[in-house]
């Protein structure tokens, strides 16, 4: 068998990991003009996957044209492209044949940064800079590169770098605003066309959380999470979302809105850990209808936006739960990694409400806890934490609302599900998570917690089974003692003692690993891919 014959079937093996869902909505409440905008909506979405690819690496537009071009087309690497946002697998490596120079890994900075930068050369660098430009250098919106001619750092904002682009995305934004119903989401369509082109994204960001709960349609488009950039967790990748709101189950959640205050005040943690800016969440529930950009397989299930800390100060975020992903994610992944590491008498406790609504609180619970360092000089935990910010912030917000499950349950907010069903099923989700591989912030995340509450004893081993269980008993202290650690940390911001939590925590014990290889002898998939009605269902009358 020749190598390209080999990679091919590599690369096979690879897709079968992600089993594929359709998601849509029925849209028959939709007027013809919203239909129409959604079509001018998913336009947009496609430049932003090209800006992304730019960001996430520099050969990333050349390599996709390459595979497209070749005799005969290889349409598993195309597809093994697009679902990874590159030629990178998550697990594996690099997985695609060309070019033969390929690095074996996606660059730490992406194409945020030079890549033959080191942390030293940044860090020394912004030391020379004004106020204001080391504000843009350690922010969201600005990339970082070399003069070819003097070798010297410079900055260039996004509105610059990725002009060609966005450009057409504000056009096609603000030709969307004028076609969908809700005067809110056309205002936001609007200033985000502008922020595009200014880039000056604080008003779009209160407008994108003012969009009324009466809009049909919801959208997100812009600059948000900081994973892609590895080195320092602080540059910002463009994403896109159009979902259709589900009104029913959005209306049964805002009670969880009003909750956060209150689990801010049981915290575990002293006052001064406590975040003192707080303000009520908006919880939306969609279901989805086409992404693009940072939204590389694991497929996200829930995001709670926006990250800028100067945008949440002024205007809280907002928590947007994908119901029809979420759905899939349960069927096709979870519910059969549990049937084989699970104990057996436990398993009558996975439920599709617990691993709904742990995602909500999860999203909700990004809110707690400090998002400055406490003392007399406080800087963003992020910029603290660099690049340890991601997979501890992940940690945080699993384990924090879990704690606040128990919390709600106890003070009847919560009537169901049950803590033991809640508990079951995140268990289970530790192995869903994990299997990502922890090089990626949520895995790294989840392997954490399952090794802390091991320790702790609110999950035990059967050697004879293989198989995991939760200690009811001691399952609320190892939540609540976990939860504590981490908030302090966070407060503290000290890389260094982060950085020893993580060496000890983050990595996979043997009886894990045998399980994880268990799952894979079953070819259970690790997540799911998405095919979307709206590129292929006739009937929706979407002109794209």
């Amino acid at each position: 068998m020749s190598s390209s014959q080999t990679i091919t079937k590599d690369i096979s093996k690879i897709i079968a990991r992600y089993a594929p869902i359709s998601l849509g909505a029925d849209l028959s409440n939709f007027t013809k003009n919203e239909k129409v905008a959604l079509g001018k909506l998913v336009a947009v979405g496609r430049l932003i996957d090209r800006i992304y690819l730019r960001q996430k690496w520099k050969g990333n537009e050349s390599l996709l044209n390459q595979l497209l071009s070749s005799k005969p087309r290889d349409e598993n690497a195309i597809l093994l492209f697009n679902l990874m946002k590159g030629p990178w697998d998550r697990v594996d490596g690099c997985v695609l044949p060309h070019p033969p120079n390929l690095p074996k890994h996606k660059p730490l900075g992406g194409n945020f940064y030079p890549e033959d930068m080191t942390k030293e050369e940044f860090k020394n660098w912004v030391e020379t800079l004004s106020p204001k430009d080391k504000k843009y250098a350690k922010g969201f919106y600005h990339v970082v590169k070399r003069n070819e001619d003097t070798g010297e750092l410079y900055l260039t904002p996004y509105s610059i770098e990725y002009k060609d682009l966005l450009n057409d995305a504000s056009d096609i934004l603000k030709e969307s605003a004028k076609l969908v119903e809700d005067v809110s989401l056309s205002k936001f369509l609007k200033s985000r066309a502008e922020a595009f082109l200014s880039n000056d994204y604080l008003d779009s960001e209160i407008d994108w959380l003012n969009i009324s709960k009466e809009s049909r349609i919801e959208v997100t488009v812009g600059p948000y999470e900081v994973y892609t950039d590895e080195l320092f967790s602080a540059k910002s990748a463009f994403e896109f979302y159009v979902h259709a709101r589900d009104f029913k189950s959005s209306k049964m959640l805002e009670k969880f809105s009003g909750s956060l205050q209150d689990v801010e005040d049981n915290l575990p943690v002293p006052d001064e850990y406590k975040n003192k800016d707080l303000k009520a969440t908006p919880i939306v529930v969609v279901d989805q209808l086409y992404a693009s950009g940072d939204v590389a397989v694991p497929m996200t299930a829930a995001y709670n936006l926006p990250n800028d800390e100067e945008a949440i100060k002024r205007g809280g975020s907002k928590l947007v739960i994908i119901k029809n992903v979420q759905e899939g994610k349960y069927q096709k992944i979870l519910d059969p990694i549990a049937q084989l590491t699970i104990s057996h008498d436990q398993l009558q406790h996975m439920r599709f409400d617990a691993f709904f609504t742990h995602i909500l609180l999860h999203e909700v619970a990004h809110s707690n806890g400090p998002h400055h360092t406490i003392g007399s000089n406080p800087e963003t935990v992020r910029s603290r934490l660099q690049e340890y910010h991601s997979a501890i912030e992940e940690a945080k917000a699993d384990i924090t609302g879990l704690f606040a499950a128990a919390l709600l349950l106890k003070n009847g907010l919560l009537t169901a599900p049950s803590l033991e069903q809640f508990y079951v099923t995140y268990l289970a989700s530790a192995f869903r998570s994990i299997r990502f591989g922890i090089n990626e912030a949520h895995g790294l995340g989840q392997c954490i917690q399952l090794n802390y509450i091991l320790e702790e004893g609110g999950f035990e081993y059967d050697e004879k089974t293989k198989r995991f269980s939760v200690n009811y008993f001691k399952m609320p202290l190892a939540v609540s003692n976990l939860t504590r650690d981490i908030l302090i940390m966070q407060g503290d911001g000290d890389k260094a003692i982060v950085e020893q939590f993580i060496l000890k925590y983050g990595k996979i014990r043997e009886i894990v690993k045998d399980s994880l290889k268990r799952l894979e002898n079953a070819k259970i998939p690790i997540d799911v891919r998405p095919i979307y009605k709206i590129e292929t269902d006739n009937s929706l009358e979407i002109n794209l």
